[in-house]
């Protein structure tokens, strides 16, 4: 499809939530290559990665899409939104770098539950003022799309928001509110199960706590998914013999995201009383 055509966003409904943020300038790269966990200056350009930004102490602030559009261009997609606060933090951090931070209210996100028509695993698809990203995989396809606030028309739909929520747990995508960040390691999150960190390519923040923990080999906890009474809160205690074992560190509906030991008894395990259940979680989402 030619890049001058623009793609019809019918079927894709706006995934209110999402928030935008751009990096633009000759050191977009080499800033957001020192901040973010991911390796963004062996990222092409028109091909997108997870990265998370992380506390001094190693913890996760947020998880997000890093889109390296073109060569002065970074994109983040942030699910759990909070961009303005995002911005305000890392523009402190900017010093002489010749980078512009800005929320990118003028674009929308919308998605579908489709194959992409263009874009490819890693690589995204550019049509227009239109970016395409395939976030999913066989077993569940997923299409991602961004474009200019005038030009698009996407609806919005609470159930489909739910719906998408949902899918990214299933995924293994941690989706955090206010009050679960800062408080988890990328290793807890699962953010290996995404390619969402590194550990080769030298400093950024709680880069020091992620390496050590992966050549130590001290992780102990991971990322479940769970089945749970509808309306269970993030910071609900897992509950197994009576004893708390684990929080659930994400929800949408009746699903769960819990950090739980890597090792537990077989034994049934509950949240607020309500039995809870093992689920397997999808591969296929890793960029």
């Amino acid at each position: 499809m030619p890049d001058n055509l623009p793609m019809d966003f019918n079927g894709f409904p706006r995934l209110s939530g999402h928030q935008l943020l751009s990096l633009d300038g000759p050191d977009a790269a080499a800033f957001a290559h020192a901040q973010f966990s991911s390796d963004v200056t062996a990222l092409p350009a028109r091909h997108w990665q997870w990265s998370a930004w992380l506390s001094a102490k190693g913890r996760t602030i947020a998880v997000f899409q890093l889109i390296r559009v073109d060569e002065e261009r970074i994109l983040l997609v942030l699910a759990d939104g909070d961009a303005d606060a995002i911005a305000s933090q890392l523009q402190r951090f900017v010093f002489r770098r010749k980078v512009k931070i800005a929320v990118r209210d003028d674009r929308i996100v919308a998605g579908s539950f489709t194959a992409p028509e263009a874009a490819s695993d890693a690589a995204i698809a550019v049509h227009g003022e239109t970016l395409e990203l395939d976030v999913g995989s066989d077993a569940l396809p997923r299409t991602l799309r961004i474009a200019p606030l005038d030009g698009a028309t996407a609806a919005d739909d609470a159930g489909f928001v739910l719906a998408w929520r949902q899918s990214d747990l299933r995924y293994g995508l941690p989706r955090l509110a206010a009050d679960q960040r800062e408080q988890w390691t990328p290793q807890q999150l699962g953010l290996d199960r995404l390619n969402g960190y590194s550990v080769k390519k030298g400093c950024y923040p709680g880069q020091e706590i992620v390496a050590r923990t992966h050549f130590l080999g001290k992780a102990k906890r991971a990322l479940q998914l769970l089945r749970v009474g509808d309306g269970t809160p993030s910071g609900a205690q897992v509950q197994q013999n009576g004893a708390a074992i684990g929080t659930v560190a994400s929800v949408a509906g009746d699903l769960a995201l819990a950090v739980l030991p890597l090792e537990i008894a077989s034994d049934p395990l509950s949240v607020d009383g309500v039995d809870a259940v093992h689920l397997p979680l999808l591969d296929g989402l890793a960029r």
